[in-house]
């Protein structure tokens, strides 16, 4: 198994959410950016430093990342050598899609696990050079799930 390189809280206030986390346990952050998919607008932003990241996404209600119930996490991510394959593995072993960006050109799913009562996010690889850019520059490449071999 590879290591997972991120976990995410979706939250209502992304402000407030860093303040906190930073406040408990010193985290850093690096600067919140705002995006869109679909019909959604959210914000999102990752701690500084090394994996694993911690990440905080702010969606509005109705998105992926709706939080107005309140905090919660919301998924574990791992990068993947080919995210539709997967994703049909995944879903084929009982862990169904919840959200797919893959028909908005972003290639990552999330799939439900209810045993753990969160998402697991499979992130195509391929934009990794890009969350390295963005996240953490200058940092070493990650390891991937090798969907080939079934690793």
């Amino acid at each position: 198994m590879t290591a997972f390189y991120h976990v995410c809280f979706a939250v209502p206030d992304i402000e407030r959410a860093m303040r906190d986390f930073s406040r408990a346990t010193g985290t850093e952050w690096r600067e919140p950016v705002s995006d869109r998919i679909g019909e959604w607008d959210f914000r999102i932003v990752f701690t500084g430093g090394g994996p694993p990241f911690v990440e905080l996404i702010e969606g509005p209600p109705g998105s992926p990342w709706d939080a107005s119930g309140g905090a919660r996490f919301d998924h574990i991510g791992f990068w993947t050598g080919d995210v539709e394959t997967g994703s049909r593995r995944l879903a084929e072993q009982g862990v169904p899609v919840d959200f797919s960006g893959c028909p908005y050109g972003r290639p990552f799913a999330y799939h439900r696990m209810d045993s753990i009562g969160a998402r697991v996010e499979l992130v195509d690889v391929s934009r990794q050079p890009a969350f390295l850019d963005r996240w953490h520059p200058g940092g070493a490449p990650m390891p991937a799930l090798d969907e080939t071999s079934g690793d």
